[in-house]
């Protein structure tokens, strides 16, 4: 907080941001390959995990990790599948304490999101497969079942 001129206390304006943004690991699989990329008689079961870390650096700065991991088919006709660790250093100000875990929890995944999303794509296109695009994740239900899991 700031002194005023007539005595009154302001805030800090509530800030985050990004520092920087990486990718921590990266793995794409396509074992069946060239037999796996011509025509398919179905579509393949596609499944998808999303899981959330941060790891505080100091009192403002944490790293958040996405991480992302799929598949698709089912051993031993697998398709491919990758895991993703996407993570990103941010900074947060002029925020409460309690609310700061909410925050790095939900809305860092939610900046990082749209990135590792790209990447995946990338990455199931450059394995010779249609890129897969990852339907949009609600960080904040995520965040919630995840509190409910840890009472």
């Amino acid at each position: 907080m700031t002194d005023v001129p007539n005595g009154a206390q302001t805030q800090e304006a509530p800030s985050l941001n990004a520092l920087a943004q990486y990718i921590k690991d990266l793995s794409f699989e396509n074992p069946n390959a060239p037999r796996s990329l011509g025509p398919q008689e179905q579509a393949p079961n596609i499944s998808i995990s999303v899981n959330v870390n941060a790891t505080p650096l100091s009192d403002t700065d944490f790293e958040v990790e996405l991480t992302l991991e799929g598949r698709a088919g089912e051993a031993p006709n697998l398709m491919f599948s990758f895991d993703l660790v996407y993570s990103g250093i941010f900074r947060l100000s002029g925020i409460a304490k309690e609310s700061m875990h909410p925050v790095v929890m939900i809305e860092c995944p939610r900046l990082l999101f749209p990135f590792a999303r790209q990447i995946v794509a990338d990455a199931v296109r450059n394995g010779g497969f249609p890129p897969l695009f990852i339907d949009p994740i609600d960080f904040a239900a995520l965040y919630r079942q995840r509190v409910e899991t840890a009472q």
